[in-house]
């Protein structure tokens, strides 16, 4: 046998990124050179940003950049520790109890992101003997929470509250494996806005499909924490569900403006998480700036709704003349608008089209949608002035006109 080293074990990645290209699926990186607002600089350009998930232009808060400098002034850039050993500063447990108060729960854990949120609390919760019940279209950190736990998993098509009835009255009847025996828990599980598509997940149904069946429903509000109910407090409260949707997986970096996620739920829960989930247990916290960014744009949320009011008629005005111009939008309810081209090549086009035209929208490909399914997905913000987006409006009806998608 012989013993002669390969001259390169990693060879094969080569081939990997020219397939991609090849197939029109490889994404360069662009690069940014100014502060996150309705109008940035890319790869050198100015150009009007449609692609933040800054949605109500926290990023560049006066309060939220006040709040920042002064807590790294005083407390430092970090924060030196895990939590458990000597990362929990005072300001993590404000941060905590006021945004308990903020979503009406008894308790919440941040994490560092939204991503760690999902894959620290669904394995740490779920087992042999628990099911998780999915929508086929949640979060990847959902899909890579399930992996992670030893739960048995179903999936129901997307947003098919009679398909979820029917699943959970299969599983209550055959119990586990079929043995008769209860799980100790079924968990539904589903995004409360999804990423890709921006429509909002039918709560009120799952909720009560939940509750006739003993179930507990998970939502992941990433992308409505900020955006939907009062002062942006999420789908639940969008749709008066508050106690009885068990857990509620948030983030601090959209919206919110700055970094993080955040488990919000009963106090066991809490308690539970600070002894088992892994992300918490191995990640440093958060530095004291993003914590008092994070506090202050709770604050600002609340006492300048005109922000939200400004979203929303941005959204509304947005997706209208986009309906007007003969785009297809998809099934969208939210900010997120995603313009369908189908075809990958074409959505990359279409995106380098916008860019000479001074708009950055990027393309969304496969894997992150399906093959058939590439879009330009795009975001309005409270940031965005009117003569931005009638800019914008402008660029899209040029490349839809020339690339063929739209009539002259």
């Amino acid at each position: 046998m012989s013993t002669t080293p390969r001259s390169d074990p990693l060879a094969f990645l080569e081939a990997e990124v020219a397939a991609l290209r090849e197939r029109n699926l490889y994404r360069a990186l662009r690069v940014m050179s100014s502060a996150q607002g309705p109008i940035v600089s890319v790869d050198g350009r100015r150009v009007i940003s449609l692609s933040s998930n800054d949605y109500l232009g926290l990023t560049h808060h006066p309060r939220l950049k006040a709040a920042a400098a002064a807590a790294a002034s005083e407390f430092g850039v970090g924060s030196g520790a895990v939590r458990t050993i000597a990362g929990t500063m005072s300001m993590h447990e404000a941060l905590e109890a006021e945004l308990a108060t903020f979503k009406e729960v008894p308790a919440v854990l941040t994490f560092q992101s939204g991503f760690t949120a999902n894959t620290g609390v669904i394995p740490a919760i779920t087992g042999e003997t628990d099911l998780i019940v999915s929508d086929a279209l949640n979060h990847a950190s959902i899909i890579d929470g399930m992996r992670l736990s030893k739960a048995p998993r179903r999936i129901y098509p997307h947003a098919d509250v009679e398909a979820l009835d029917a699943i959970l009255s299969e599983v209550i009847e055959t119990g586990r494996d079929g043995s008769g025996e209860p799980y100790r828990l079924i968990l539904v599980v589903t995004d409360g806005v999804f990423s890709m598509d921006g429509d909002i997940a039918p709560l009120p149904g799952i909720v009560a499909s939940a509750e006739a069946h003993g179930a507990a429903v998970f939502v992941d509000d990433a992308h409505a924490s900020g955006v939907l109910g009062r002062d942006g407090r999420g789908s639940v409260d969008h749709f008066g569900l508050h106690g009885r949707v068990a857990i509620q997986v948030g983030t601090l970096s959209k919206a919110v403006g700055a970094l993080g996620g955040y488990v919000a739920g009963p106090t066991a829960l809490r308690e539970l998480l600070t002894q088992r989930a892994r992300p918490f247990l191995f990640s440093t916290s958060h530095p004291p700036a993003v914590v008092a960014a994070c506090r202050e744009a709770i604050r600002v949320m609340v006492e300048e709704p005109d922000l939200h009011e400004r979203l929303w008629a941005n959204t509304r005005r947005f997706k209208a003349e986009l309906a007007r111009l003969g785009f297809d939008t998809g099934r969208s309810e939210t900010p997120i608008t995603p313009v369908m081209m189908g075809d990958p090549e074409m959505a990359m086009r279409f995106s380098d089209r916008l860019m000479g035209e001074g708009v950055f929208a990027q393309p969304v490909v496969y894997p992150t949608v399906a093959l058939d399914q590439a879009r330009i997905r795009t975001i309005v913000t409270a940031a965005h002035a009117d003569d931005q987006l009638d800019a914008a409006l402008g660029a899209f009806a040029v490349a839809g006109r020339e690339l063929g998608l739209i009539g002259g």
